[in-house]
């Protein structure tokens, strides 16, 4: 490697350690309906805003409730009563149920890719009192 050609890969390099977000970004949730760790008294539809366009084919979701009140040893329960719709070029996922969710502390598991292809997960946690 001559010099030139060392001096042009090392600035290729310092500029994207150095660029904001958008390079080096990943996929995450901006905003939610209901709210991260949210209380609320019912709940047809939950909203996940993502930080970027998700590729749709690589979407995997699910309601999962985590604990019933009155019930000590709840396990998990999966919901499955729901469909999907995308809207914000395929930024905002809302998930309507069939009917509102049944008092109890909630988890919305997800996973896709980003534009770039990088596959990440999450969950958003809520209770219905």
């Amino acid at each position: 490697m001559n010099f030139r050609s060392f001096i042009a890969a090392s600035a290729l390099a310092l500029t994207a350690i150095s660029m904001p977000g958008t390079v080096l970004a990943h996929t995450k949730v901006v905003a939610s309906i209901p709210a991260q760790g949210a209380t609320v008294s019912s709940a047809k539809n939950v909203s996940m805003t993502f930080s970027e366009a998700l590729l749709v084919p690589t979407v995997g979701v699910s309601i999962v409730m985590t604990a019933m009140p009155g019930m000590a040893n709840h396990g998990e329960m999966v919901i499955r009563n729901f469909t999907q719709s995308w809207s914000d070029g395929n930024r905002k996922l809302t998930l309507t149920l069939k009917k509102p969710l049944a008092k109890g502390t909630y988890e919305v598991r997800w996973q896709a890719a980003g534009a770039d292809g990088h596959r990440m997960k999450g969950k958003l946690d809520f209770v219905v009192k």
